[in-house]
């Protein structure tokens, strides 16, 4: 046996190779029965063109057998084997592929695919083995070979026996170190579930002799006692092969959608609704998506990753492939499986390219079509979806400086005070009377504290709908988006309402009586508080209300108030007294006679227009010792 030498790029390319390419040494098993599944394909694709070969896909499959006691893990199939020239090739030249020429050489369309395209994989063995060896037989030929390296030191070829075609290889498992644990790849379960894992969908079975146990035959127990057991060997296939995605969909129930999901564990929940895409175009893919019911525990916390589970003709290559999915769409659960992705080297990271952007777009908007769908056809199941994701698409409306609005605006829903519930803008428009010019909202934390707010006395008065926000990023949201169907929207509490009314005539009474000169003198009592004092459009059984100008409401204020690093931003607040209540005519009398008693009046109406605000009073002491004051 004479050993040969690595040449020196591949030399340091196999140590590149065990030190850095993969990041979970599991790997390895993935690329190995990769390589065995396009070895049968091989023989498979031959037999299109070579009618001397009968392909009966019964007679193929790949086998693992893990023995613990000498620590080897075996990984044979009956595929198209190995010449000595072409284990000299394949193995001999770490990245040169013999999947890849072959697979150039006979290019089908008949849906089989070869897995291998870097002829790197092979060398991930190295990571958990510091022996390997390959015996092989290839098609057609009497001789077998065997290849055996312990790594980057060389490997050697010489003759040796095999029964029938295809190739073992049988690595010797590392000894555990104070850092690594290796006896987990001869442990039956831990190889399970990697095959589970990655190759699951691996179109050929594989096959593993799996231990069991059962009542021992003659072994009688008294009625109540369990059997006595025995163990039991039997060899049983551990994968699906045939992947649900490549199903017809005439073929599919609803349970086997919902069973594919709890067994990927996507959620624990029952999915509202799937997707089953089947792409034939600009990019071949398929896709089974899912849109939860519920929201995971994670979900709106940093610690929550998005993306699909990304595979490549049937095998796992990404967990999560967060670039597949938009953030405002990050709740969607699901896999992708294309045959056009440019892979890197160890086909565990894509490269960025034209494919991958294609099947991203075309999936964003099959997602968005589902919830459409979902909000025309089935209401109540879309209300169940918008109470656990809602606020994601308002976040998706409000971020990227609102370059998704117009895409996500007509899936938003706010709760109507006309209609007590749930609508989308689309609706509150089309309900519009002629003489409405603004869509109108009000902010609070619950739709109970909304209802009883002052500011909306004079919008309902006039038969107009208010739309009730009491998400903290509702009104950030709208007012990104900033008109719907050429409507502006309108808070109840911002400075003008655009509503004429008779409240508009006594504000002007009030002001041509010489009571401007009462609100400057309140005005100046708040100073620091608020900007102006004047009387109020819009109230009608209420004494006070703040409202705000700008571009700041009051809610918006106590949202980035409650932010971590907040830089104190204030909305420029506005107290309005209501001319037509009895309150006004105290604080004239107060203005004329008692300056003392107006400056009690005006902190206790400015502390209760802050209350009803939902704000903090700044002295809660003072505030108590006020309304005693004028208690006695």
């Amino acid at each position: 046996m004479i050993k040969q030498e690595f040449k020196a790029e591949s030399k340091r390319l196999l140590e590149m190779m065990i030190n850095s390419i993969y990041t979970q040494r599991e790997i390895f098993l993935r690329e190995l029965i990769s390589n065995a599944s396009d070895a049968i394909d091989k023989i498979y694709y031959k037999a299109l063109t070579d009618d001397s070969l009968v392909f009966n896909q019964a007679d193929y499959f790949v086998k693992v057998t893990a023995d613990k006691e000498n620590r080897i893990l075996t990984i044979s199939d009956t595929g198209i084997g190995m010449t000595r020239e072409e284990l000299e090739n394949n193995l001999g030249v770490i990245a040169k592929s013999g999947s890849l020429a072959f697979k150039k050489e006979n290019e089908s369309k008949d849906g089989h695919n070869i897995i291998g395209q870097f002829g790197v994989g092979f060398y991930a063995a190295f990571m958990v083995a510091d022996k390997v060896t390959v015996t092989s037989r290839a098609l057609g030929s009497d001789e077998a070979f065997k290849w055996e390296s312990e790594g980057a030191d060389g490997y050697s070829i010489e003759p040796s026996e095999k029964a029938a075609v295809g190739t073992e290889i049988v690595l010797h498992i590392k000894a555990n170190t104070e850092e690594d644990q290796y006896d987990e790849f001869l442990e039956e379960y831990r190889l399970r579930s990697i095959i589970k894992k990655y190759s699951d969908f691996i179109r050929y079975p594989i096959k593993m002799d799996v231990v069991g146990q059962r009542p021992k035959a003659g072994s009688e127990t008294a009625e109540g006692e369990a059997p006595e057991l025995e163990s039991y060997v039997e060899e049983q296939t551990v994968n699906s092969m045939v992947p649900i995605w490549r199903k017809n969909k005439s073929e599919l129930k609803a349970e086997d959608y919902e069973q594919f999901y709890q067994e990927k564990r996507y959620g624990f929940d029952k999915p509202l609704k799937h997707i089953h895409i089947s792409a034939d175009g600009a990019v071949v893919y398929q896709a089974i998506l899912y849109i939860p019911e519920n929201t995971p525990f994670d979900y709106y916390t940093k610690e929550y990753e998005k993306g699909l589970e990304l595979y490549s003709n049937g095998v796992l290559i990404m967990n999560k492939c967060a670039d597949l999915l938009p953030d405002y769409f990050s709740f969607v659960k699901g896999m992708v499986d294309s045959e056009d992705l440019s892979l890197n080297i160890s086909r565990e990271m894509l490269q960025h390219d034209r494919q991958l952007t294609l099947i991203a777009k075309n999936i964003k908007n099959k997602i968005k079509g589902q919830l459409q769908s979902l909000l025309k056809d089935e209401r109540d199941k879309y209300e169940t979806f918008y109470k656990a994701f809602g606020r994601q698409l308002k976040f998706g409306v409000y971020s990227d400086y609102g370059m998704n609005k117009e895409l996500l605006q007509d899936l938003l829903l706010f709760h109507s005070s006309k209609e007590k519930k749930q609508v989308t803008l689309d609706e509150y428009v089309s309900r519009m009377p002629e003489d409405q010019k603004f869509i109108y909202y009000a902010t609070g934390t619950s739709i109970e504290r909304i209802e009883k707010l002052p500011q909306t006395e004079l919008v309902l008065d006039k038969g107009y709908e208010i739309l009730y926000f009491t998400d903290d990023i509702d009104e950030f949201a709208i007012k990104t988006i900033m008109s719907y169907k050429e409507k502006q929207f309108k808070n109840v509490s911002s400075g003008d309402l655009g509503i004429e009314s008779d409240a508009d005539d006594a504000s002007k009474d009030a002001e041509e009586s010489g009571s401007q000169v009462l609100f400057e003198q309140m005005q100046t009592l708040l100073s620091g508080k608020v900007t102006k004092v004047k009387a109020s459009k819009r109230l009608k059984s209420h004494p006070v209300c703040l409202t705000s100008e700008g571009e700041l409401s009051i809610e918006m204020e106590k949202i980035l108030a409650a932010m971590p690093n907040n830089e104190d931003v204030k909305a420029d607040k506005v107290l309005e007294i209501n001319v037509n209540h009895p309150v006004f005519q105290s604080l004239k009398e107060a203005a004329e006679k008692d300056a003392e008693k107006l400056n009690l009046y005006t902190q206790l109406l400015y502390n209760q227009a802050l209350l009803i605000e939902g704000l903090p009073i700044q002295d809660p002491v003072a505030f108590t010792n006020d309304i005693c004051k004028v208690m006695v």
